[in-house]
């Protein structure tokens, strides 16, 4: 696994830098590349991590 997937688990908090708008995800599923994320703005999202990147959010908002 290579890209942003790697350092990715269930559960950990994330934010995707192109879509502001969906604010603060978290992991459902990681499988390869293919993460899964509930955003409260935009619902489950299936991300390809080696087209777009995630960003880990450590501090709680």
């Amino acid at each position: 696994m290579t890209g942003s997937a790697a350092f990715l688990e269930p559960g950990m908090r994330v934010e995707a830098p192109g879509q502001p708008d969906w604010g603060v995800g978290q992991v459902q599923s990681v499988v390869g590349e293919r993460v899964t994320v509930n955003f409260p703005d935009a619902g489950k999202v299936v991300i390809d991590t080696s087209r777009v990147a995630l960003l880990p959010v450590f501090d709680p908002r």
